[in-house]
């Protein structure tokens, strides 16, 4: 790995926590690559550590943090704790913790996927992460793409697998989450198209196939009354934010 990469640090500081029992986990673009080995890295300068935790748990992390080297921006983390923690890595990246929930252009429980033993979230909170941006930048394509193409839909076996039944509980109980995501996957085509080389080569899934069976998903699973309810307002109410960063 090239020595400004940023993954053996995120990894290491996730063992850290988990060798003493504290749920901290990867999101964005190192957790895709976390699930996604063998596909090249999206590497830039600068690059940040972005971590997920739980509430009950978020003291002893930074605790964990401090103790692993981390410094703490204790301003920021005294005012906005609760739902996310800032902090400097020994090696000068800066450092994310979101509690409890992602918060962007809708909000993305990340408790459940805070149940497994990855490293990262879950494949589907990872993908839905991404597929609940508006604005679509080169990025988000990338990391979607990415997962698309090497993490199969209710996978078979030990490795990770996109989880329909959680796409689903999204899709079918908030109308805001199924349009802003529907929007994304029906995009993907066009954006693929405008740079092929976002799909990896040799990937073992064809990210459109995936994303078109995903289509498929979000159209056919049953929705809630709520979900109904605000569909007959559809666009004409904003159903979405546009988040802007919390400065540091």
């Amino acid at each position: 790995m090239a020595a400004d990469d940023p993954l053996p640090e995120a990894i290491g500081l996730v063992k850290g926590a988990t060798d003493v029992g504290l749920p901290l986990r990867l999101l964005g673009g190192l957790g895709v690559r976390v699930l996604c080995p063998d596909f090249p890295p999206r590497l830039r300068a600068g690059q940040d550590m972005d971590f997920a935790t739980i509430g009950k748990a978020r003291r002893d992390v930074a605790v964990y943090l401090e103790k692993s080297g981390c410094t703490p921006d204790k301003m920021f983390n005294n005012l906005n704790g609760d739902r996310q923690m800032y902090f400097i890595a020994p090696s000068g990246r800066p450092v994310d913790v979101l509690v409890d929930r992602l918060v962007k252009c809708h909000t993305l429980d990340l408790r459940p996927s805070m149940k497994n033993s990855s490293a990262t979230l879950d494949a589907a909170d990872l993908l839905l992460s991404k597929l609940q941006i508006v604005e679509l930048n080169a990025k988000d394509v990338h990391d979607i793409t990415h997962l698309l193409s090497g993490v199969g839909i209710d996978a078979e076996g030990d490795g990770p697998s996109i989880s329909t039944a959680r796409l689903g509980e999204v899709f079918a109980t908030d109308w805001g989450w199924w349009r802003t995501c529907t929007g994304s996957l029906e995009r993907l085509p066009a954006l693929v198209k405008e740079n092929p080389g976002v799909v990896p080569e040799g990937a073992p899934f064809d990210p459109l196939r995936q994303a078109a069976a995903l289509l498929e998903l979000a159209c056919s699973v049953p929705k809630s009354p709520k979900w109904k309810l605000r569909a007959r307002v559809g666009d004409r109410v904003k159903w979405y934010e546009l988040p802007e960063e919390v400065a540091h």
